[in-house]
């Protein structure tokens, strides 16, 4: 019998095509409803391998059940999602996309970053209302971005190459990362802080930094009132680092200017959820790597983890380094 791959969200068939070639096939048939629990529980009993999505919880119940699961290759460069202990635990490999998405992503960071500073969203919709009746000198003015300081929380490639973006714009830059980076700071005249003095300093502040337990809901309320009045704060990493309670009181008390996010604590939102009523924040849903280049390139990144491990080869992109494929009966 041929091996079984089991893909969570539907995906272009031309993609897949090579797939199908060498291997049994399924697809969840829908673009943008997460396959049930149930559903990817039993799929995950007979799969040889899984290309999941962020929003799949790939939990020890799935790898327990997996009796022939050798590699889950998730579509994202992060993979919070996934419990590497048991995945290893059970000799199953753990792939991720990163570095085809880096430029991507970084490229949305900082255009959230010029929509936020500048009103650029609230402005179309102004046109799009009707209201623009008149020229004034303050209409709709923004925040310039050229020159400002630009804190990145969380160097890794993708603010690395935001804090490539920012030397364009002559910004001064400061990033707060586990380990500092000389190379970062020669090539782009950027300097290591705290994590307090870059909030205390920065006029933008930027969090790339991974979903970790120590990551989790860093950003509070005493953090955003350290911050400038003026101070922008854009988050493209993942929603859980910032208490989002702590951030709308922040908003509406003016501790800081405005606020331009990618992700948040519990995904989707709903049209209803606090932040999308302030005229300060720029939402968006979730799509920093999500142009069409490079999102087939992470799936084609995928095929290749989950082939390579398929026919006994190395994957090119292992998370959990730590795995030693098993024999299982």
């Amino acid at each position: 019998m041929k091996p079984y791959v089991y893909i969570t969200r539907k995906l272009p068939e031309e993609i897949i095509k090579p797939l199908k070639q060498k291997y049994e096939v399924n697809m969840w048939e829908h673009e943008d409803i997460p396959v049930p629990k149930e559903v990817l529980l039993l799929e995950a009993k007979k799969a040889d391998a899984l290309l999941t999505v962020l929003s799949d919880s790939i939990d020890d119940s799935i790898f327990s059940e997996g009796n022939n699961l050798k590699v889950v290759a998730n579509l994202a460069v992060g993979f919070d999602n996934i419990d590497l202990k048991s995945a290893s635990r059970e000799g199953i490999a753990v792939c991720n996309t990163p570095d085809v998405l880096t430029d991507t992503t970084a490229d949305l960071t900082f255009g959230l970053l010029m929509a936020t500073a500048r009103r650029i969203v609230e402005a179309a919709e102004f046109v799009k209302e009707g209201k623009w009746v008149s020229w004034s000198p303050l209409l709709l003015a923004g925040q310039d971005i050229h020159h400002k300081t630009l804190g990145i929380v969380g160097m890794g490639k993708i603010g690395e190459t935001v804090a490539k973006r920012a030397t364009g714009f002559d910004m001064n830059i400061l990033y707060h990362n586990r380990s500092r980076k000389p190379e970062v700071e020669q090539q782009l005249s950027a300097a290591y802080v705290s994590f307090d003095e870059l909030v205390e300093k920065s006029d933008f502040i930027v969090c790339l930094t991974p979903l970790t337990a120590e990551t989790k809901g860093v950003f509070t309320r005493e953090v955003f009132k350290k911050m400038k009045q003026s101070a922008i704060f854009i988050n493209a990493s993942r929603g859980p680092v910032v208490d989002e309670q702590a951030l709308y009181e922040a908003l509406v008390a003016g501790d800081i200017a405005g606020a331009g996010l990618d992700v948040f604590e519990k995904e989707p939102i709903n049209a209803d959820h606090p932040l999308l009523k302030l005229g300060n924040v720029v939402a968006l849903p979730h799509i920093g790597s999500s142009s069409i280049e490079t999102r087939v390139a992470m799936m084609q990144l995928c095929l290749e983890n989950i082939e390579a491990i398929l026919e006994g080869k190395a994957p090119k992109t292992l998370v959990n380094k730590d795995w030693v494929p098993l024999v299982k009966a």
